[in-house]
């Protein structure tokens, strides 16, 4: 069976409906979220939308889907006027008010902790804080840090938050798509794999990211989308950082 891993959406519709279209593509018969389905994009109830159709319930808490719903915790001043923002849109989406309830009722059952699947962990931080760790690439010098978060999944743990795709080994390696020609076998040891952002890659290439797993092979697919558009939509929003929009063009 081949799984879709997405992550980092941030509502972003139109990086989401090409990585959807690909999915569909690629004959993937499952979709996994793992989280941060809003924030900093401008389309936060369409992204919704197409996640609450396209997952199944097959879906995990961001931080930034937690900021919608609870007073955010630690966020700089352009992120928590894009929570604020995303907070307006939700309270008045379209679609009239069971629509409303839906989607704040969606947000209100993702679960907030791990996902397990047999030996398969999905988190959207890490395996210790599942919502807010950070696991970065430079982390493979932090053994302490790594040789905890590795003794807390079974096996093979996916993730996101960082928006930089790539494999943790439990070698303290840690591998790059391009490093690894964009698949990467698993093999009989602890790995952890980081999905990439669908709606905001911070890796130097704007291009979506996000995984299928299928059987042990991990295959990272990047695609391009229209960066414009999203960009222009956001410069229309005042709550909205133009930040937000450039740093997608220049995916970091």
């Amino acid at each position: 069976m081949k799984r879709a891993l997405i992550s980092d959406i941030h509502a972003n519709l139109e990086a989401l409906r090409v990585v959807l279209d690909d999915i569909r593509d690629q004959g993937v018969s499952e979709i996994v979220c793992l989280g941060d389905i809003v924030g900093y994009g401008p389309n936060p109830c369409e992204c919704l939308d197409e996640i609450m159709q396209r997952c199944q319930g097959r879906c995990i808490l961001g931080n930034h889907d937690q900021a919608a719903l609870f007073d955010p915790d630690g966020f700089n001043p352009v992120a928590l006027r894009a929570v604020y923002w995303t907070r307006e849109q939700l309270d008045k989406g379209h679609g009239g008010r069971a629509r409303i309830d839906a989607r704040w009722e969606f947000l209100g059952e993702l679960p907030r902790m791990q996902v397990q699947d047999d030996d398969l962990t999905f988190v959207h931080g890490s395996p210790r804080e599942p919502t807010n760790e950070y696991v970065f690439p430079e982390d493979i010098y932090n053994h302490r840090k790594m040789d905890t978060l590795f003794g807390l999944i079974p096996k093979y743990c996916f993730q996101g938050h960082t928006h930089i795709p790539g494999v943790f080994t439990s070698q303290m390696e840690f591998i790059t798509p391009e490093d690894c020609g964009y698949k990467y076998q698993l093999r009989d040891e602890k790995t952890m794999i980081n999905v990439g952002s669908v709606g905001q890659p911070r890796d130097n290439d704007p291009r979506c990211c996000y995984v299928i797993l299928d059987g042990d092979y991990v295959i990272f697919r990047r695609l391009e989308y229209p960066i414009d558009v999203v960009r222009e939509k956001i410069y229309a929003v005042d709550s909205l950082d133009n930040m937000l929009g450039d740093r997608l063009q220049a995916g970091r």
